[in-house]
């Protein structure tokens, strides 16, 4: 999973490394068969900004669509430049087929300059079929759908030591007050609660739409992600409030804030699961299973365990994430073949064939839960297929660039400073106004 939310920047090239998938076999029907072997001789290039064991993951998905079709396909690992390297394929007269994008800010950008082609009918359909509404909409221009979510995050968790909690007596909290009592109730036993990788703000921008979310409601997170309304509203002073609970207890944050400026996040992850342990409780999303498991050696499940982010204030427990949308490129060399793909990808085969792989949760669902290899990856994609239309993208992915996605301003950087001081919120909030009108209006 890709740890980063920063919205890659439009520039001017970059070198392209390419490797060609091999056959491989494909599983039963889907809304791809009446394509059987029909795409035979095409090659269909695909770009996402998967490596290492997402890439060869997601080829096993490309190999399917290979045994089915008959198509070859050419994969294209652009890593954080995903968009610029798009744009210097199509600058150059050589676009893509299809590219695998994770931003809905993203989406807009490649349809405002023209580079998409709306998907084809049979792939709309298939979305209506097999997903929730909200998930058909973060794909959607002005009314025309340009993406297929296809692969999904969920970014409403808190991973903890079932021995520092067992230590200390307590239990997974369900509510936000209860979340603090907790809490202090372990850092009294001797370990303070949470790791917080303050170090990249993108992690204190999920702790906030997590809180916000859960506090102020579906609604006013909407609006508040359009910009519609401003950064130092009442609902935003109260979960920055809320969120100073946290952050402003020595006991409950490692370190304090200033050592929570000083911690990455893989190392956040490392003070909860490592072999000396400096506090019971990391909050991100469902790709810290990957981190545990690949880099600590850990037991997800025995050694890891997680709960749903609580409850704030008699609101509904959040559900948050993001994900990866395919979108076609106007100009395709092969259009036919890359609607097909697409259309392969809203059906149930292809989320099985990487649910079965690990490290994959999808929105579709029309994928039986049973494929997923282990109980917590079942956790995680039965709440974002439960959520359903109350499901809500990260908000930071959603905003310009220059606020929510880029280190060292904007969101990120207003967010690290009330991390330092967050008896300050009328000032944090004041900043993030400021920062917001100005990437909203540029």
């Amino acid at each position: 999973m890709r740890l980063r939310s920063a919205l890659p920047t439009l520039a001017a090239s970059v070198v392209l490394a390419a490797t060609a998938t091999a056959c491989g076999s494909g599983g039963g029907g889907t809304a791809a068969d009446s394509a059987t072997q029909g795409l035979k001789g095409q090659t269909l290039t695909v770009a996402a900004v998967w490596s290492g064991t997402e890439q060869e993951n997601f080829k096993k998905v490309l190999d399917a669509f290979t045994a089915k079709t008959g198509a070859t396909v050419s994969y294209t690992s652009t890593g954080d430049n995903l968009s610029t390297v798009v744009g210097s394929k199509i600058e150059g007269g050589d676009p893509m087929d299809v590219v695998m994008v994770a931003q809905p800010g993203v989406i807009k950008q490649f349809a405002d300059k023209g580079w998409l082609a709306p998907l084809s009918p049979a792939v709309t359909d298939a979305a209506k079929k097999n997903y929730a509404g909200i998930w058909s909409s973060l794909g959607t221009v002005n009314g025309t759908q340009y993406g297929l979510y296809f692969k999904a995050a969920d970014k409403s968790t808190v991973w903890y030591s079932p021995t520092a909690f067992e230590n200390a007596g307590v239990q997974p909290p369900t509510t936000f007050d209860d979340l603090l009592k907790a809490g202090r109730t372990l850092a009294d036993s001797g370990t303070p609660a949470f790791t917080v990788g303050g170090q990249a703000g993108w992690t204190l921008t999920d702790w906030f739409e997590n809180v916000y979310l859960s506090q102020a409601g579906p609604e006013l997170y909407d609006k508040l992600t359009r910009h519609e309304i401003p950064w130092t509203d009442p609902s935003v002073l109260k979960a920055l409030t809320t969120l100073g609970k946290v952050f402003g207890d020595k006991q409950l944050v490692a370190g304090g804030g200033q050592g929570a400026l000083q911690t990455d996040f893989p190392t956040s992850v490392q003070q909860v699961f490592g072999a000396q342990p400096k506090a019971a409780m990391t909050h991100e999303g469902d790709f810290v299973g990957g981190v545990i498991a690949s880099e600590l050696k850990k037991q997800v499940g025995t050694d890891a365990k997680v709960f749903p982010f609580p409850a704030v204030d008699g609101g509904k427990a959040p559900v948050m994430g993001a994900g990866d949308a395919a979108v076609v490129l106007k100009g395709a060399k092969h259009p036919e073949a890359a609607q097909k793909f697409v259309e392969f990808l809203a059906g149930p085969e292809a989320a099985t064939v990487w649910a079965k792989a690990g490290g994959f949760i999808s929105p579709n669902k029309s994928v039986d839960p049973s494929v997923y290899p282990d109980d917590t990856t079942r956790q995680f994609a039965k709440s974002v297929i439960d959520a359903g239309d109350t499901f809500r993208f990260d908000m930071s992915d959603q905003a310009p660039a220059a606020f929510g996605g880029t280190a060292g301003q904007g969101e990120w950087k207003d967010l690290q400073d009330f991390l330092a001081n967050p008896s300050d919120v009328q000032g944090a909030a004041a900043r993030l106004e400021a920062d917001a009108a100005k990437a909203y209006k540029g």
